[in-house]
């Protein structure tokens, strides 16, 4: 008889703590099922392989204390128990040089612009992957998501409590989050609240998108002008009420200001015109969050400095240029 090589893990239950009350129905399966495929784990979730006290229950359904969670049979190699693939040392050192805060509750990263916050679309690792792999006794969940090639600051809770707390906190615009952009153009419009709903699900010649449409959700943006460049650009601050996938991206270009360097919603002849001066990335940095704890009212607050090479390119625009 040929031995199966590779063999079946069956199907087990596990009982969700309280320490893990609250916890996203997906992200719990991403640490249950560690070593499966993002994407796998969420084709178990559509397909109901996954059942929560014997139902069928969505991705972002929140686990409640006590709650039964069925995990389906998988293929041992799949189950990461034969093949566990390991992060790279180049990885772990650059996460490891990046967290710039930790406290009992709290990480903080000055993310670099490139590194994905986690695993999936292709990339077998990102920054969460390799902050567990560095920290493995550590409950690591990520308090909220920065864009591949947005740099700054990125919250990781190293308890559940914590998790929870700073959730609750997003969920009422209780954190002000600051990024700095450099913007396409001369922003004509002085302070400015874009108080426009984005939809998350667009498709655009079969790639998703994000675009202002009133079936989106609320989004809310205020952008503040620091410092004009000639007519090129605008450096501006820009302060988030809500938490929408590419929010401040979709916002300029609706504004018609797109983010310079931003290959998706971007201007093409302002995108080339600051590639000859050095912008080899979408101008936009997570520069600073902050917020009260529940608990105790003290004052949480983080800042990352403006990376080296986008200082570089504002002082190239801001050098005299021979007149035409």
């Amino acid at each position: 008889m040929t031995p199966d090589r590779n063999p079946t893990v069956a199907a087990r239950r596990v009982r969700v703590g309280a320490d893990r009350e609250g916890q996203r129905l997906d992200n719990f399966l991403l640490r249950e099922l560690a070593g499966v495929p993002r994407s796998r784990v969420y084709r178990l979730l559509r397909k109901g392989e996954v059942r929560v006290n014997g139902k069928r229950k969505q991705a972002d359904y929140r686990l409640a204390a006590d709650d039964e969670v069925r995990l389906p049979p998988l293929r041992r190699a799949e189950a990461g128990e034969e093949i566990r693939r390991r992060v790279p040392d180049t990885l772990l050192t650059t996460v490891r040089d990046a967290i710039v805060h930790e406290d009992d509750r709290l990480l903080v990263l000055d993310k670099p612009a490139g590194l994905a916050v986690h695993g999936g679309s292709g990339l077998a690792f990102g920054a969460i992957e390799a902050l567990r792999a560095l920290r493995p006794d550590e409950p690591l969940e990520l308090v909220h998501r920065l864009d591949r090639e947005t740099s700054g600051c990125l919250l990781v809770a190293r308890t559940r409590a914590a998790l929870r707390a700073a959730h609750a906190l997003l969920r009422v615009g209780a954190v002000e989050k600051h990024y700095t952009a450099l913007l396409a153009g001369r922003w004509r419009l002085g302070r400015k609240t874009i108080d426009a709903p984005v939809l998350t699900n667009a498709r655009e010649g079969g790639e998703r998108t994000v675009r202002v449409h009133r079936a989106g959700k609320i989004a809310v943006s205020d952008f503040r002008p620091v410092k004009y460049y000639d007519g090129i650009a605008t450096l501006m601050d820009v302060s988030i009420r809500t938490g929408r996938t590419h929010q401040i991206r979709v916002h300029a270009a609706f504004a018609g200001h797109p983010v310079a360097g931003d290959e998706k919603y971007g201007d093409r002849e302002c995108n080339a015109r600051l590639c000859s001066l050095g912008l080899r990335r979408m101008f936009l940095h997570a520069s600073s969050v902050a917020f009260h704890w529940p608990d105790t009212d003290a004052r949480f607050h983080a800042e990352a400095p403006l990376p080296a090479e986008l200082g570089a390119v504002l002082g190239r625009l801001a050098e005299p240029r021979p007149q035409d």
